[in-house]
């Protein structure tokens, strides 16, 4: 053997720290199943970073351990960074799992809940098996994480599960490093773990089987309220419209679409229009809620989604789950155990008090949840998922940015489905949903994640970055901590978020279009070009403003945006021209409207690209009232999904003067085209197909004219009129003809739930220029 090839096998030692999803995962039995076959010395173990190796061995056994280490990882894990430190050996011939340490600073990704795997499935309905039906079987790859982990390290001491000893064989399994089952925290059976029992609705246990007994009750048409991974679903038939109307009147929930849990991907495809993407979105470990076009003949209550084209489908992610659909159940409601508008229900005690007058039954368990989260929901777009609600099975996976602060920022969000957002180096952890913070319960529950953000991520923020809007209660909150306060504007805010995800740098052209966010000057914003980078931006063009008469109700009432764009338009006459259209709107509110309008009183105005598509519903006879947030969006574009590409209709391009800084996109010209339409007689999905291709025209018109001016090729698409699937294709489809690349959402929501990353990043990169 020659010098070289002596030097090659010379033993030696290394030490590496591991950064990324590597707790919780399976991967400290994999390091050591790796490190035993390579027949290398040393130890593995968590810390608060992350994971921590020490390999003794020759050269090139230590070099095939680190190309394995990130070639053969577990399913769940993710490595962001390894460190490498030259150690002298110490003459170690075996490894060994040594025990988690703490320390003060925290770095590892907590791994969000996963579902059942195939292997703990088959087990599951294994007569031979010793956890045969029993509803907490997990391991390594699959199980609750983030909804029960105090702290870390993640080790059972540190989550909900540890006031459950584990019984000989569990702790065999668990100690057992060729064991599925080695290091996984929830490991339970029957004679150790959390047991599963059914309640009436005043909480008193019934005796029998009660699995078998809550499957009945679904059957024979009762609501049950069945504890989760992260709290609680209200169940029933989605075949029985009594059922699902009893739901939605005990609920509260007059006409927003319920999510539907079916057995499996062949029952999903009898209800809705599956393709590849969607089945892929569906029985990926997330298992999240997919939207997906539903068939014209799925045996569904009609009061599941009325008026839209779509159904929310979710898959079992839970071994209850999967028992309860395996006593011959068909699709099943499963929609948020919560009264409306409030948070999530997450504990037995609390879950009784307040669903009991919506459910007849309680189908409980004894694994406490230590944080509230809902289903995450998510549509297939046309270059992945669209995030329309982020939380179980995604949050709270950190989100891996350019910028890095110098000091940790929080991001408090927004008004409507609230997150927040931690941002520690350069990893930003942005909370599950957590809802409309006009809710007091769900105040409350806003500032508690803050508090467990901070106990869990082993951060103090230093600074904190909110919305401008004064009267936001998130905003509120953030000037009372009294840190240093960086207020963001809302659509910078979304733009900025989606630029993040997708790691652009520099300056690019951002189309943000929503319902509402407060501007630079006092009004109303929601349809805008801007030109922005992570520390500032530019309103290159806008949708032309019109009066929004009622405040918060124009949100509601979708006359009264209506009524603001006809006054725009026709002036004087804008009644005499839709005389028909406006029959059966209160006479009093339209004429406080119109002696307002004809007297010159202030009227906040808005460029709403959501109160446009509210106006036209209204025109177009769709939608006269939003009972749930977006409802006329959603019957607009369900109407002209039936229609081909139509040519757009008219609308003025009005170029800045004097002072103004932005073009103005002038759409009195599309209004007069669609009551033309209409007294013409042509279909209203036509014209509503109409609408969608000369907003996307307009806009995307406006941001490429930008981009050449500019000279930039990146253009980034945000805010939740981006949810409407129609409008982001056919955006989409004419800035990649114009030779753009576009960028949309596929981490963070599109709406509000997306803002809170936006502000962080603001913040950090301002924080970083100021030094």
């Amino acid at each position: 053997m020659n010098a070289a090839s002596s030097s090659e096998e010379l033993v030696s030692r290394w030490r590496l720290h591991v950064g990324g999803r590597v707790q919780g995962v399976g991967f400290r039995p994999f390091v050591f199943r790796l490190a035993d076959a390579l027949k290398l010395g040393g130890f593995v173990g968590n810390d608060s970073r992350g994971v921590f190796i020490e390999i003794e061995g020759p050269r090139s056994r230590r070099d095939i351990f680190v190309a394995r280490l990130q070639q053969d990882l577990p399913p769940l894990a993710r490595i962001t960074d390894i460190r490498i430190e030259p150690l002298p050996a110490k003459g170690e011939a075996t490894f060994q799992i040594r025990p988690s340490q703490s320390g003060t600073d925290q770095e590892v990704e907590i791994s969000p809940d996963i579902a059942t795997c195939d292997a703990c499935l088959a087990e599951l309905f294994d007569p031979a098996d010793r956890r045969y039906r029993y509803p907490f079987i997990n391991c390594t790859h699959c199980g609750p994480r983030y909804s029960i982990i105090q702290g870390v390290p993640y080790d059972r001491p540190n989550t909900t599960m540890s006031v459950f000893a584990m019984c000989p064989a569990c702790q065999a399994e668990y100690d057992n490093p060729a064991d599925r089952r080695f290091h996984a925290q929830p490991n339970a059976c029957p004679l150790c773990g959390p047991r599963v029992w059914l309640t009436d609705e005043k909480g008193r246990e019934l005796s029998g089987d009660p699995i078998q007994m809550a499957s009945a009750s679904l059957q024979g048409g009762k609501i049950v309220a069945i504890k989760g991974i992260g709290g609680f679903h209200l169940a029933c038939r989605a075949d029985d419209d009594k059922a699902v109307e009893r739901l939605r009147l005990r609920k509260g929930r007059e006409a927003k679409p319920l999510a539907v849990m079916v057995a499996s991907l062949e029952t999903a495809r009898e209800l809705a229009e599956i393709n590849e993407p969607i089945a892929a979105l569906l029985t990926g470990p997330a298992r999240p809620i997919v939207l997906a076009p539903r068939k014209q003949d799925a045996p569904i209550s009609l009061h599941v989604a009325p008026g839209v084209d779509c159904y929310g489908i979710l898959l079992p992610y839970t071994p209850l789950h999967h028992l309860l659909f395996a006593e011959g159940l068909g699709p099943l409601v499963m929609t948020s155990g919560n009264p409306t508008e409030e948070p999530l229900c997450c504990d037995n005690d609390e879950a009784i008090q307040r669903l009991a007058s919506i459910a007849d039954e309680f189908l409980l368990h004894d694994r406490a949840i230590e944080r509230r989260v809902d289903d995450s929901v998510v549509a297939a777009g046309p270059e992945g998922l669209i995030p329309i609600r982020r939380a179980r099975g995604y949050a709270p996976e950190p989100i891996r940015l350019n910028v890095e602060p110098p000091l940790p920022v929080l991001a408090v969000g927004g008004e409507l489905k609230s997150t927040i957002c931690l941002l520690k180096g350069a990893d930003a952890v942005v909370s599950e949903h957590l809802g409309e913070l006009a809710n007091a319960r769900t105040y409350r529950h806003f500032v508690q994640t803050i508090e467990q953000f901070k106990k869990l991520l082993r951060a103090e923020p230093a600074v904190v970055a909110c919305d401008r809007h004064p009267e936001y209660a998130a905003t509120r909150y953030a000037r009372g901590l009294g840190l240093p306060v960086f207020e963001v504007q809302h659509h910078h805010a979304h733009i900025v978020s989606c630029m993040a995800e997708n790691g652009l740098e520099g300056m690019a052209v951002g189309i943000c279009c929503d319902g509402t966010g407060y501007g630079q000057d006092g009004a109303i914003w929601g349809g805008e070009i801007l030109v922005a980078d992570a520390c500032q931006f530019r309103r290159a063009a806008h949708l032309d403003y019109f009066p929004l008469f009622g405040g918060d109700a124009a949100a509601r009432e979708t006359w009264r945006p209506a009524a603001g764009l006809l006054y725009q338009t026709y002036g004087a006459d804008w009644r005499g021209r839709a005389t028909s259209i406006l029959r059966g709107i209160d006479e009093e509110a339209l004429s406080v409207f119109e002696q307002r309008m004809h007297a010159g009183a202030r009227m906040p105005q808005t460029s709403s690209l959501g109160r446009l598509f509210d106006a036209v519903a209204f025109l177009l006879g769709l939608c006269r009232y939003n009972r749930f947030e977006a409802e006329a969006a959603m019957m607009m574009e369900a109407a002209a999904r039936g229609y081909p590409v139509v040519t757009p209709l008219p609308y003025n391009r009005i170029e800045p003067e004097g002072s103004e800084a932005a073009v103005r996109l002038d759409i009195r010209p599309m209004i007069e085209t669609i009551l033309g339409a209409l007294r013409q007689g042509r279909p209203v999905g036509e014209i509503a197909r109409g609408f969608h291709e000369t907003v996307a025209a307009m806009l995307a018109k406006a941001a490429i004219q930008e981009a050449r001016q500019a000279n930039l090729r990146h253009v980034v698409l945000s805010g939740g009129c981006f949810a409407n699937r129609l409008l982001l294709e056919r955006v989409g489809a004419l800035l990649d003809e114009a030779g753009l690349e576009v960028y949309a959402h596929q981490q963070v929501p599109t709406g509000d739930g997306g803002v809170a990353l936006g502000q962080a990043v603001v913040a950090a990169e301002r924080l970083r220029r100021k030094g």
